[in-house]
């Protein structure tokens, strides 16, 4: 996993702006969705990309142990897949033609339904009473992306963590436009990675300064389960 430290401007900006370290160690268990963004072979596995982002492996346990405390205090979890088709291709144009050819090439037939690059990494403990969505976004909550946001509104649920691969790219985008959907976000330190700590850094700082929470697994496992104790859940 990276080596992260919060830096002290962000830390600095947000005691001003909000008075606490946190503003969302007040979260409801069963209103939160654990989102676990692109966790799958094509990123992860060097048999299946070129550039494997070396850190995701160090994130999978955490992973697992949140969405478990999700499940046992009355959250859901959700497993995003990117994924590449011909809509996309034709309407997100601009994105394709901007890498190389062969770049273009090697991320369809990684990331098309089916493909051995496009599953979820098999670390990673996937439940039946999961959800599990396709995007075709960096962001998962972008309307042209998935029905991601329409799902969990529908379902009840208000705040989102965020996990997965690559820091800086599809998961600050997936935290982003949450927030600007008025999801309350965090962002999981030590369940996001990128390809250098740098990136990493750069991304859960300014994150943190300006659009939501950053939290470490420990703490988010920990306020799930002390709030989840002070406001059971209801029977059904």
């Amino acid at each position: 996993m990276h080596s992260f430290t919060m830096p002290q401007w962000a830390i600095d900006r947000v005691v001003e702006r909000r008075n606490k370290l946190h503003v969302y160690d007040d979260l409801v268990p069963s209103r939160t969705a654990l989102v676990v963004v692109d966790l799958q072979n094509g990123f992860m596995v060097p048999e299946h990309t070129p550039k494997p982002v070396a850190t995701a492996i160090g994130t999978v346990p955490n992973v697992n142990r949140l969405a478990q405390t999700l499940r046992e205090t009355g959250g859901k979890v959700v497993w995003i897949k990117n994924t590449i088709d011909e809509s996309n291709l034709e309407t997100w144009s601009n994105w394709f033609a901007m890498g190389k050819p062969e770049q273009k090439q090697q991320r369809i037939e990684t990331f098309e339904d089916g493909a051995p690059g496009h599953a979820i990494y098999p670390g990673l403990e996937v439940k039946d009473e999961d959800t599990i969505v396709k995007k075709f976004r960096f962001s998962a909550f972008l309307p042209e992306s998935s029905n991601l946001a329409e799902i969990l509104r529908s379902e009840g649920y208000d705040t989102v963590l965020i996990v997965g691969t690559v820091t800086n790219v599809c998961c600050e985008s997936s935290a982003r436009d949450a927030m600007m959907m008025n999801f309350r976000t965090i962002m999981v330190s030590d369940g996001n990675s990128a390809h250098t700590d740098h990136e990493h850094t750069a991304t859960l700082g300014s994150f943190y300064a300006v659009f939501g929470d950053v939290m470490d697994t420990d703490m988010v496992c920990g306020l799930l389960r002390k709030n989840a104790a002070a406001m059971p859940i209801a029977a059904e």
